[in-house]
């Protein structure tokens, strides 16, 4: 009898182990950043601003038209002196950054992987060989064997690692990375994965004269990044920051947002990439989508709740006062405050318009909004591996704290707007040695972020088409 006295406790029991287990289970689940590699291409590979002039010139499609257009593309783009191309727009041979070459793109990878993943994986003590799941994602350079394959090849990765190559995704491709790994978490446990996310420019830099495609040439430049990512435990103490949601938006099915970002050739047949003067309506209406779907995963109930309210009072006030005047209420503003729950924002730095708009949209500060800027001043748009450069810089300022929330957002061609917050797990004091900006950051912020292009080459914005000349000091370009 005593003993059938303790029965009731067995459900009990079972539904403690049960709740455990669920619990227990979630842990192998997350998805942590072990450490990250920025790539800093050597320093022959820097775009000043008298190379960006001969870059200009030697193109012999280009007219006074077409410089007058680069030179308030540049001027206004937030780009500075310092930032990379590929190594064959250095090349003095016209044969040379004319016509690039299938090789050149595989070579400017092959510069980054043997670099960035050798720093990463020996600095962390990882062998390849412990690698269970790679992921590659370069937009615009298809190649067979993959560039995944040649990852695995030259680094004799085991035979039954977890492969995906990705190609096509754009600007926003190393977020989907992110997702694709995060879901094998799910699945399996212990596993550690590699993420490589860059852009090869080489065979995509444009030398005809279409300003919609012309534009790219101002914006791109070269990088990349290589995260290591695990759901391990054991290196749990290790980890820089936890995913904790993702939420990714792809609007390929309107035409307009379809076609706004595309590789394609021109009349001529030259290949390029067009960017039309649609893409800010799509990029904003993608990024409307996104944030309705995100915003209650990672704010406050108290936020949401405001919100809600304000939209209310907005919606009342707008119907009384279209019926008491045909003029509009613009006192009332219904936003949402990101920084609630949010501490760090991660923009894509897909241009200058692209971070004001961000930034005005959320209602973000100068300080909210300066490690995008400084980004794109110092490295440029780097395409898909943009947010791991502003990353670093948050970390290099030693800004990353234990509990801190950082938003990541990026845009891509598609058209996609992919986000995600990360939990920053331990302080990051900055002495990550595979940090980019380790060795200038202290001269970050700048004064100024107005590049020296009007001041060297303004003089074209007042020459005639009719009598227009190049100068003598570059006759020997053309």
């Amino acid at each position: 009898m005593e003993v059938l006295s303790y029965l009731y406790l067995v459900p009990i029991l079972y539904l403690l182990f049960k709740i455990w287990k669920w619990v227990d289970e979630r842990r192998d689940k997350e998805c942590y950043i072990i450490d990250y590699q920025g790539y800093k291409p050597t320093d022959d590979r820097k775009v000043s601003t008298e190379m960006s002039g001969e870059l200009i010139v030697r193109n012999k499609n280009l007219g006074l038209n077409e410089y007058q257009f680069l030179l308030k593309a540049i001027v206004g783009s937030g780009i500075g002196e310092e930032t990379y191309a590929p190594r064959v727009m250095f090349s003095s041979s016209p044969r040379g950054y004319e016509n690039p070459t299938l090789q050149d793109g595989i070579l400017e990878m092959e510069e980054f992987f043997q670099d960035s993943i050798e720093k990463l994986l020996s600095r962390s003590g990882v062998s390849p060989r412990e690698i269970d799941i790679l992921v590659v994602n370069i937009s615009m350079l298809a190649v067979v064997p993959s560039l995944s394959a040649r990852i695995i090849n030259h680094y004799k990765m085991r035979e039954d690692i977890k492969v995906f190559n990705l190609t096509g995704m754009g600007c926003s491709a190393s977020l989907i990375s992110v997702d694709i790994v995060q879901n094998i978490f799910k699945t399996y446990k212990n596993k550690l994965a590699l993420v490589v996310t860059s852009e090869s420019l080489s065979p995509n830099w444009y030398s005809g004269n279409d300003k919609s495609m012309i534009l790219a040439n101002c914006l791109f430049r070269s990088g990349g990044c290589v995260m290591l990512l695990s759901n391990k435990r054991s290196l749990k103490h290790r980890a820089m920051l936890k995913l904790k949601c993702i939420v990714r938006t792809h609007h390929g099915y309107r035409d307009e947002s379809y076609e706004c970002c595309m590789q394609r050739e021109d009349e001529q047949g030259r290949l390029g990439f067009h960017l039309a003067k649609n893409l800010p309506k799509a990029a904003t209406r993608a990024f409307v989508d996104n944030l309705r779907e995100i915003s209650p995963k990672i704010l406050p109930i108290r936020e949401l709740l405001r919100f809600a309210l304000t939209l209310f009072v907005r919606k009342v006030i707008n119907n009384n006062s279209q019926k008491g005047s045909s003029e509009k209420s613009n006192n009332v503003k219904a936003g949402i405050n990101f920084r609630t729950g949010v501490d760090h924002f991660c923009i894509h730095t897909g241009g200058k318009a692209v971070i004001d708009g961000i930034g005005f949209s959320l209602d973000l500060t100068e300080s909210d909004l300066e490690p995008a800027r400084m980004t794109l001043h110092r490295f440029g748009n780097t395409s898909a591996s943009s947010l791991w450069y502003v990353l670093a810089y948050m970390e290099a300022k030693k800004r990353l704290k234990k509990g801190d929330r950082v938003f990541m957002i990026s845009f891509g061609a598609g058209f996609k707007c992919n986000s995600c917050l990360w939990e920053v797990v331990r302080d990051l004091e900055g002495n990550n040695g595979g940090n980019v900006w380790k060795d200038f950051i202290d001269s970050y912020p700048p004064e100024s972020l107005a590049n020296p292009f009007m001041e060297k080459y303004g003089w074209i914005q007042n020459e005639d088409t009719t009598t227009f000349k190049l100068p003598d000091e570059y006759k020997h370009l053309t």
